[in-house]
């Protein structure tokens, strides 16, 4: 089993929510984290929590719609901690709106957080990662990812968008021991997002994020010896690493 404890790791959107968690794990288990958020104010309260905790983490503001800012904002994890064992994209915008009324700076917005920036991360780590004998990338996705609904088209061609990513980065992958993988939470979330868009019957389910990381740690010590290609479960892989 990899060792994660000095390790490098790269987490998106992760000033709150399932992004949070998942630096927070990362962190617990002696991982080096670049935290990446556009939302400054709240990305240094949490960066700050885990530094109070003991966690080497560095926080990040970057607007991941801008491709500019995506590159710069790798590109100073980089030059921090180096290569990251696991790079996980987390953030995504979800503002529903029917079609007929859908704008091109709503769907950009959308569409360059969510593919935009994978393909620029991914990119910017992928021949490091090779030289260093593999790694981890992990898209999260979700049921918005293998389904329609209603209002949600310009996320749900992102989500979409980074499963056949994933497919294809696995392949290439494979020969360089760099896993790829996509995951989805499983169980809903109690998050910002979820709390402006879930119905009341999803918000009587909801559980806190920190309940699926395991699911990350899990994946962060993959290469393409493992687990690679797959569209995992969140919920599923957690509960499985518990036993």
């Amino acid at each position: 089993m990899i060792d994660l404890r000095g390790q490098p790791a790269v987490v998106t959107g992760a000033a709150q929510g399932l992004g949070y968690a998942i630096s927070a794990a990362y962190a617990r288990e002696g991982m080096r984290v670049a935290m990446i958020d556009v939302q400054a104010a709240r990305l240094n309260v949490a960066a700050d929590a885990l530094t109070r905790e003991g966690g080497d983490v560095t926080a990040i503001t970057a607007d991941l719609s801008d491709a500019d800012a995506t590159q710069h904002a790798i590109q100073t994890a980089l030059d921090r901690y180096g290569t990251p064992r696991v790079l996980v994209h987390n953030a995504a915008i979800l503002r529903p709106k029917p079609f007929a009324e859908l704008t091109l700076d709503d769907w950009n917005l959308h569409v360059n957080v969510g593919i935009q920036a994978a393909f620029l991360l991914v990119r910017a780590v992928w021949n490091r990662m090779a030289r260093a004998g593999g790694g981890s990338i992990v898209l999260v996705s979700s049921r918005s990812g293998i389904e329609g609904f209603v209002d949600e088209t310009h996320y749900c061609t992102a989500k979409h968008g980074l499963e056949g990513l994933m497919k294809c980065l696995a392949m290439e992958g494979a020969p360089l021991n760099i896993a790829v993988n996509t995951i989805t939470p499983g169980m809903p979330m109690h998050t910002p997002m979820s709390e402006q868009n879930y119905t009341d019957d999803l918000k009587q389910r909801w559980i806190d994020p920190i309940h699926l990381a395991p699911a990350f740690v899990f994946l962060a010590r993959q290469d393409a010896s493992g687990v690679t290609g797959q569209r995992t479960n969140a919920w599923e892989l957690s509960q499985g690493s518990k036993k």
